[in-house]
């Protein structure tokens, strides 16, 4: 056998020691950066763009992490209730949520902004404004009061305007109307005159049923078709004024968010972002097929009458000037996305072809 040179010595030691240090550094990476989170959802993940997301995008950081980060997502109401997934989050009862960030609105009234406004931006123009302008910021910083970060997460077009056991012409017939409806626009209905409630998703159909609402809107026709309410409420009213976007959010006990490295956070924010494009896809490419099936469910797509959209468009614009007085985070936020509008709309007026009849 051949002596071992000196300068062949000195390689393998270089070796051994390369290998150590990146064993190391993996076992170190390993113990700081092992994600096991339990993500209590707000919409069953069976509903497409609107709930399903998360699943799909728990499904692709574990992949793309290599098992690193993995989710563990709870359908509504498993571990604690739709409507106390923030308050749960900022306790660190759980470490992150998959939210729609209206329903706290009674504690954070700027909140209803970042999931949907009436009359307001169409959802790539809202991404745009989340991505682009002052929106992530502005929502960081809103909700780091409340020891959150939200990363957002999906977001999808138009819901309808409801789903009506009558037909409805003009604002004297929403007047004792028993309605459920949520966020903002469940505001705009209540200074209309009817009588909101607001109840989880899951307790929609029950209450159609029983009489306890007279219509209701929750989303798209591709979800709503799943949730029943087609069964009941032969009208489905357009254009969704009340929510020309939805967005949903994964929010994160911020304490636990800070401790992540820079790369966990770049992966979960990836993640995503990737989630949400494909939340928006999904979403716009099922409608079509539901609405061609109406005539054959012996329900009616209508239009709202332009004086009805007129009168609660005034309604509106008054509600948010009473809001933006009452709440300087609201103004801030508020003020932001209509800054965003005013130059976004010179382009999308010249850019794009008109809608065919």
């Amino acid at each position: 056998m051949q002596p071992i040179t000196t300068s062949i010595k000195k390689s393998l030691a270089t070796i051994a020691v390369a290998s150590v240090i990146a064993s190391t550094t993996t076992l170190a990476y390993s113990a700081e950066d092992k994600v096991r989170w339990k993500v209590q959802a707000v919409f069953g993940t069976h509903l497409p763009g609107l709930g399903d997301p998360i699943k799909f995008v728990a499904e692709d950081i574990k992949a793309a992490s290599d098992g690193q980060i993995q989710f563990k997502v709870y359908e509504p109401g498993k571990l604690v209730p739709p409507f106390a997934i923030t308050e749960a989050v900022k306790n660190n009862q759980i470490s992150a949520g998959y939210a729609w960030l209206a329903y706290d609105q009674g504690k954070i009234p700027a909140s209803a902004l970042l999931s949907a406004v009436p009359f307001g931006m169409e959802p790539w123009e809202f991404a745009s404004w989340w991505y682009e302008g002052e929106g992530k910021q502005l929502a960081e910083s809103l909700y780091a009061k409340h020891n959150i970060h939200p990363v957002l997460c999906s977001v999808i077009g138009p819901e309808t305007a409801g789903w009506f056991k009558h037909q409805i012409h003009s604002l004297d017939d929403l007047k004792g109307l028993k309605i459920r409806f949520a966020g903002l626009g469940g505001k705009v209905l209540q200074k209309a005159g009817a009588s909101v409630t607001v109840i989880p998703s899951g307790e929609i159909f029950p209450a159609l049923e029983k009489g306890s609402i007279d219509a209701t809107e929750f989303s798209m026709p591709a979800i709503d078709q799943i949730m029943g309410f087609d069964k009941i409420a032969k009208n489905n009213y357009f254009p969704g004024w009340h929510q020309p976007f939805t967005a949903s959010h994964l929010i994160i006990n911020k304490e636990v968010w800070d401790k992540l490295s820079k790369s966990t956070q770049a992966t979960i924010d990836m993640a995503c972002t990737a989630g949400t494009f494909r939340a928006l896809t999904h979403g716009e490419a099922l409608q079509g097929k539901v609405l061609a099936g109406f005539k054959d469910k012996g329900v009616t797509a209508r239009k709202l009458d332009p004086a009805l959209l007129e009168g609660l468009k005034e309604i509106t614009d008054d509600l948010m000037q009473e809001l933006s007085q009452q709440d300087a985070d609201f103004k801030r936020i508020y003020d932001s996305q209509q800054a965003f509008r005013n130059d976004y709309h010179s382009w999308r007026k010249l850019a794009y072809l008109p809608i065919e009849p």
